[in-house]
């Protein structure tokens, strides 16, 4: 774009700093995923006293689907599609926090496993068993 312009390129990043940076690319859920009106369709056959296998036949998706969806977003009872919306936001958000960062327990079995010479995949093996 500087090349276009006939300016240096340095000239143009300090113009679009000083201009508040660029605009974030909007974002976009991905085809599979569940959409708002998916959700009101799930919360309104919670409500309806439907099973599961009759609100996936009714909104065209797997049976395991919406009971996955049921699950993590408050039961049968406590599902409420606009907050399970958000909360589908939020899962999604990136950067996501290290498991190494949060855990402390973790990092220190893992740095001390490395200190000794093992492989990743040797303290992996371990971690279905012993880790905290």
């Amino acid at each position: 774009m500087a090349r276009v312009l006939g300016q240096p390129p340095q000239r143009l990043v300090r113009y679009v700093a000083s201009t508040g940076g660029r605009r974030p690319v909007a974002r976009m859920r991905g085809e599979r995923c569940l959409s708002a009106a998916e959700r009101e369709e799930i919360s309104r056959g919670l409500a309806g006293g439907l099973f599961s296998r009759q609100i996936a036949a009714a909104i065209a998706r797997s049976h395991s689907t919406v009971s996955r969806e049921v699950a993590r977003n408050g039961g049968r009872d406590g599902y409420r599609a606009a907050v399970a919306d958000a909360a589908c936001g939020e899962r999604a958000r990136r950067p996501k926090a290290a498991k190494l960062a949060g855990n402390a327990a973790l990092r220190a079995v893992v740095e001390q496993r490395l200190e000794e010479k093992w492989s990743p995949q040797q303290i992996r093996r371990l971690a279905g068993s012993h880790l905290p």
